[in-house]
């Protein structure tokens, strides 16, 4: 029996031991309630967090949407007054026509 205790590696037994040990006292500790009243206060602190950062997503939201509808006004009003001066360009035109054929008419009478 003691050529079976020789054989026997010392050194992982303790480390065994002493994984056992500490998660056991792990357990204990983990499921105290001053560690429950940590796991509490972290959470609340989580939720905090998280509030203002969704505040923020939505201002900077808000802001986005803003910009986006001025954009779209702009760009509104600039193709009206592109349609509004290719139409004037063409009532230039037409007069000039008119215009030209007048003459026309007076050069040949």
């Amino acid at each position: 029996m003691l050529k079976c205790l020789e054989c026997m590696n010392w050194k992982n037994l303790a480390v065994f031991a002493g994984g056992v040990l500490f998660g056991t006292a792990g357990i204990k500790v983990l499921g105290s309630q001053d560690a429950k009243k940590v796991y509490v206060n972290c959470t609340a602190a989580g939720l905090r967090a998280k509030e203002c950062v969704m505040t923020a997503v939505s201002v900077i939201q808000e802001n986005a949407d803003d910009i986006l509808a001025e954009a779209k006004e702009i760009n509104e009003k600039r193709a009206q007054n592109e349609y509004c001066s290719e139409d004037d360009s063409e009532d230039d035109g037409e007069e000039e026509v008119k215009e030209n054929a007048a003459s026309e008419e007076k050069s040949e009478a």
